[in-house]
């Protein structure tokens, strides 16, 4: 037994110097139609799957950058049945879970902000987090220097303290290693430093951190969605998500018993959710990402198959060359070793212009908004994706060894050292192994053909679908009234009326308008609260029900574009007479009062029963209105209050909008000068046409239809290829056949309908596969797709008739060809 081990051993140190690397290249080099060929193929797929992978690895695949990020968890209360899937936490829940949860470690509460830094002249809007003392421990992110906010200063008046991002401490601060204890100004009021943070953080486009503080009472146990709480919480040491889930539903139900409104909670399918805080963060974005990946993963596949087939009639040219190896003494070892190193180089270079064409796709990626996606930040080209690459292309270069390795395994000398002279055809295995290769392509191609389709179609249902408003020539922007200076609504609504009539008496603008949010544009605080109906009649156990709510000054309609059906607008009065009116629109005066005139009929927020001290008067009716996405239901309802009506607090911005008739960006800089002109404490911050929001809103769609589309084009182009390549050579291997079938009175279209014939049978047989391979992609796809059909009829056929079109003129060349082969020159060549 130890003499047949050293006897392998010996037999494999004898054959690794017979690996001749500049034999391999100059084999290469003697045929650069295929390795050119090769490379490109190798380079397109490759470069793809890096691009794609640098995404998917960043955002999907790796953990949070935070120590055992596993543990972190996100927290949110859900009220399905009073259409409030998705609602954040509260302050009471913060206290409460964080004192009875045993299953956490630590409990954290945060929510962004906007506020104003910097005095007269030189005010910036910045956005800002709110957070609980224990968030920085929560997440395992340590300071960088000073200290974390104590429970002291959760109290208003003991919370003008800030922690800094490293990118403000840069940038305002200069880099002041002395920054601990400076003072800045914040909404006007004196804030000092107490920290900053280190470099690399996730959530980065916070400025800066305040304490989250609050109002004593509001830590009483209160049960009410309209919360603007975001939770974080750290799993204890071994303890599981089933732990905290389980622990939170005892404590809910052991508080529905004392809780007043515990009927309401009820009613409504109150209960709470912990989920994994990476889940929660790339929720929307996993099954899109999963569907890129996939796709490029398919069209690497196929460029394997192309190549694959193209290293298969290139052994099968180079037989006389085998068989010649053979006769002078080389092993089938050392043959399959040298048709290993070949394409393990062959795969290397085309790997290594892979990676190249990789960084750059990354690159074009980022334009193409991936850095506006969940953790988008965190993409990029490094290591760990140039190893994946590596991974790649060894398997690669494996996979396009094997048919050459077996190819030649199967080699007879004596056959092959007639087949130069005998002209002869492949065997049928190894023709039926090539065509199957074109069917694999054939079916990839119209897999990925029809996905991209599918897209597509989606993509241009969504750009279709009715926002209810015209975005064009509308500018937008926002702005903050710091709470020293506007204390009260009617200074906020004061102000607002001057600067309306300031802006619209400027030449080109024909409206303008302020309201609390603006559609497609959200800053990250509530904009929905239940609302109850005076005598709505409801069935038993039914809730209020949530809608949209908006607090309204000026023009905003008008300006937007959205038709009046019914009644008035608001006024400007309407925020000076404190009568307590509102608008709705269609689909909320269809859900209350279908079929009769809502005018009059009064409603109140909040809470889960009329209440007559908190009641508007229905005045007016308008068009619906989607407010966050073009794929939403435009039937949840809204409602329009005045903007006296708000009591907001400095951390809203205030909406502008402005109609014109001139280009939204020409107004920009105007709109800056008049603001300054009426208090030049005051920042604008993100001046941008509407339809830029529109278009944001549309990335996480539009970028994944353009993706597939180029995937599929390339698929289109490598089946094309590969089709020709196969008919050609056997076109070229069958020449003295052909000959001879001539010169015995063969009529040249039956020899061009014969290869036609192969090329039909192989389109059938691809398409076929094709067709189920679509319907399968289909069904993975209906997450993604809006107001498409799994399967779409015309985008199959579309599909179809693209492969059938391509396949035909593939074929098409070579059969022309074996019509036009003269039999004296074919008889002649042997």
């Amino acid at each position: 037994m130890r003499t047949g081990v050293a006897s392998s051993k010996s037999y494999i140190l004898r054959l690794i110097p017979s690996l001749d690397l500049r034999y391999a290249i100059r084999r290469l080099l003697r045929t650069p139609g295929y390795s050119v060929t090769a490379l490109a193929t190798l380079a397109i797929c490759i470069g793809a799957n890096v691009a794609i992978f640098a995404v998917v690895d960043a955002i999907v695949v790796r953990s949070l950058p935070f120590p055992d990020a596993n543990r972190l968890v996100f927290v949110y209360n859900s009220y399905p049945r009073a259409g409030l899937a998705r609602s954040d936490t509260s302050i009471p829940d913060y206290f409460d879970w964080r004192q009875s949860i045993k299953a956490f470690a630590s409990v954290s509460i945060t929510h962004y902000a906007n506020v104003v830094v910097g005095g007269a002249g030189s005010p910036r809007l910045v956005p800002i987090e709110r957070v609980t003392p224990e968030y920085f421990t929560t997440l395992g992110l340590p300071l960088a220097m000073g200290r974390t906010f104590t429970e002291d200063q959760l109290s208003p008046g003991a919370d003008n303290v800030a922690i800094l991002t490293d990118r403000f401490w840069r940038s305002y601060f200069n880099s002041d290693p002395n920054v601990i204890g400076r003072i800045f100004l914040n909404d006007g009021i004196s804030t000092t430093v107490i920290g900053v943070l280190p470099s690399a953080s996730l959530f980065a486009r916070s400025q800066f951190y305040r304490p989250a503080s609050h109002p004593i009472d509001e830590r009483q146990p209160i049960h009410r969605h309209s919360s603007i709480w975001v939770m974080i919480a750290r799993l204890a040491p071994g303890a599981t998500l089933a732990d905290a889930q389980a622990q939170i539903d005892a404590l809910n139900a052991r508080q529905a018993a004392e809780d007043p409104r515990a009927a309401f909670a009820r009613d409504s399918g109150y209960h709470t959710i912990v989920t994994p805080l990476h889940d929660e963060l790339i929720r929307n974005m996993r099954p899109t990402l999963i569907l890129l990946q996939c796709g490029v993963l398919l069209l690497l596949l196929m460029g394997g198959v192309n190549l694959a087939n193209l290293v298969l009639i290139r052994a099968n040219g180079r037989s006389k060359e085998i068989a010649v190896r053979q006769a002078l003494g080389a092993s089938r070892l050392q043959l399959a070793a040298d048709a290993l190193l070949e394409n393990i180089l062959l795969a290397s270079c085309g790997g290594l212009c892979g990676i190249a064409l990789g960084s750059f796709g990354v690159d074009l990626l980022k334009t193409l908004g991936v850095a506006k996606l969940p953790l988008g930040e965190l993409v990029s080209f490094d290591g760990r994706v140039v190893a994946m690459a590596f991974v790649c292309t060894i398997v690669i270069g494996l996979f396009l060894a094997l048919p050459a390795v077996v190819f030649n395994s199967h080699t007879k000398i004596a056959v092959g050292l007639q087949s130069e002279s005998q002209a002869g055809t492949a065997s049928p295995r190894v023709q039926r192994l090539r065509y199957g290769f074109i069917v694999a392509q054939i079916a990839l191609t119209m897999v990925l053909l029809s996905g991209a389709g599918l897209l597509a179609v989606s993509l241009k249902r969504v750009l279709e679908a009715p926002v209810g408003f015209n975005p064009n020539r509308i500018l937008t922007g926002n702005i903050m009234l710091p709470q020293r200076d506007y204390k009260d609504v009617a200074s906020r609504v004061s102000f607002a009326e001057r600067l309306s009539s300031a802006i619209c008496a400027l030449p080109g603008v024909s409206h303008a308008a302020f309201n609390t949010q603006l559609p497609f544009n959200f800053h990250g605080f509530r904009n929905d609260a239940f609302v109850s109906v005076e005598g709505g009649a409801r069935k038993s156990g039914e809730p209020s029900q949530t809608h949209f709510i908006s607090y309204v000054i000026g023009d905003f309609w008008p300006a937007l574009g959205i038709p009046l059906l019914r009644g008035r607008l608001l006024e400007p009065a309407d925020n000076h007479r404190g009568d307590g009116v509102c608008v709705v629109d269609h689909a909320f005066a269809e859900r209350y009062w279908p079929g009769s005139d809502p005018l009059g009929h009064r409603l109140s927020r909040w809470g889960n029963t009329f209440n007559k001290d908190n009641a508007f008067t229905v005045v007016g009716v308008v068009g619906n209105v989607k407010q966050r996405d073009l794929t939403e239901n435009i039937g949840h309802g809204a409602v329009y209050f005045p903007f006296a009506a708000s009591g907001a607090a400095s951390s809203d911005p205030l909406a502008l909008i402005v109609s014109s008739s001139l280009p939204p960006a020409s107004l920009a800089p105007i709109m800056r000068k008049v603001i300054q002109q009426l208090d030049p404490n005051l920042p604008i911050d993100d001046l941008r046409p509407m339809q830029a929001d529109i278009d944001d809103s549309l990335v996480a769609r539009r970028s994944p239809a353009i993706l597939a589309s180029i995937f599929a084009a390339v698929a289109l182009l490598l089946a094309t290829v590969g089709t020709y390549g196969v008919l050609g050579y056997v076109v070229a291997q069958r020449q003295r056949e052909i000959g001879v079938r001539m010169a015995l009175g063969a009529d040249p279209a039956s020899i061009r309908n014969q290869f036609m014939a192969i090329g039909l049978r192989l389109l059938i047989w691809g398409s076929l596969a094709g067709i189920v391979g679509a319907w399968w992609t289909s069904r993975a796809m209906r997450s993604v797709l809006y107001d498409v059909l799994a399967m779409q009829g015309p985008t199959l056929i579309f599909a179809f008739t693209i492969v059938c079109a391509v396949t035909i003129l593939a074929c098409l060349v070579p059969a022309r060809r074996a019509a036009m082969v003269d039999p004296i020159t074919a008889l002649r060549a042997d």
